[in-house]
């Protein structure tokens, strides 16, 4: 492992969806050379595009938004085609009444925040009224028609007798498009892969053999899930059967149309391509 001056700051999203890659992930091999950083993907986002942060996974959205900045760690991602459990708005009678209504989002999000958004206006024609709002359901839905939660937030709300409907927002895009959606991607700082190509190198090869362990003993996992969130041994079971942590081809086009959306939509400036990180360029 080569020399380096600081630690590097991977960040974690603390969300069980990352935990296929990140669970077996040696944190005591790397200790003298990097730090990990866990919250939110909004606050990951910012701490990657500030340079406080220099790899980990974070909002696909906010890949696109600054890929100048960022380069793609191959074959790690958050996606699913079809039901993804984990973005999912939750609405009273009529998901009509929603659609143009009053929105609350999460704070912790923007590749959901913007992919409600396509779904909405792109494909409903709808034109809901958008409001921030903290992470609660019940507060979220004390003044608004429908309320979008993701990641941990989502599933316990789903747990609940709240007597909402609710819209998994990975099945809707998969039946609108016929596409896998991803939600977020791994990605390092371009300065950072170029000055220290092998140390980046190693961390991706550690984050693919803890993907390859994840999937020979998921027991482990759906243990940590059930002690940390509760649920049942099946309830994980099926939900991380759901996801896919691979980044294809089959992936990379589901999320180039997204990008193709989002900025036809004015919600990006331009289409992002796709740059990946290889340590021998």
């Amino acid at each position: 492992m080569e020399d380096f001056k600081r630690k590097i700051r991977i960040c974690e999203i603390d969300y069980t969806n990352v935990w296929p890659v990140t669970h077996y992930f040696p944190v005591e091999r790397f200790r003298q050379a990097a730090e990990i950083i866990r919250s939110v993907p909004s606050e990951l986002n910012r701490g990657m595009r500030e340079g406080t942060i220099d790899m980990g996974p974070i909002s696909s959205f906010a890949y696109g938004a600054n890929f100048e900045q960022y380069l793609l760690l191959p074959e790690l991602s958050v996606s699913a085609l079809g039901p993804v459990r984990s973005i999912i708005l939750f609405y009273r009678e009529s998901l009509e009444q929603a659609a143009n209504g009053r929105i609350a989002l999460t704070t912790t999000s923007e590749t959901s925040v913007n992919l409600l958004k396509i779904i909405m206006e792109k494909f409903r024609g709808a034109k809901p009224s958008y409001h921030f709002a903290a992470p609660s359901l019940h507060d979220m839905m004390g003044e608004h028609d429908a309320a979008l939660l993701i990641g941990d937030d989502a599933i316990r709300s789903s747990w609940e007798d709240n007597g909402y409907r609710t819209l998994d927002l990975g099945a809707e895009w998969t039946k609108l498009t016929g596409h896998s959606m991803t939600f977020a991607v791994w990605a390092v700082r371009r300065e950072l892969a170029q000055l220290h190509p092998e140390l980046i190198s190693d961390i991706h090869h550690a984050f693919l053999a803890s993907k390859r362990k994840a999937a020979q003993d998921p027991d482990g996992i759906y243990s940590a899930a059930m002690n940390r969130m509760g649920g049942t041994y099946d309830y994980w079971q099926q939900y991380f059967a759901g996801l896919s942590h691979d980044f294809s081809l089959q992936q990379q086009a589901g999320l180039k149309l997204y990008y193709d959306y989002a900025a036809n939509m004015g919600l990006l400036d331009r289409p992002a391509p796709l740059h990946f990180f290889n340590s021998k360029t």
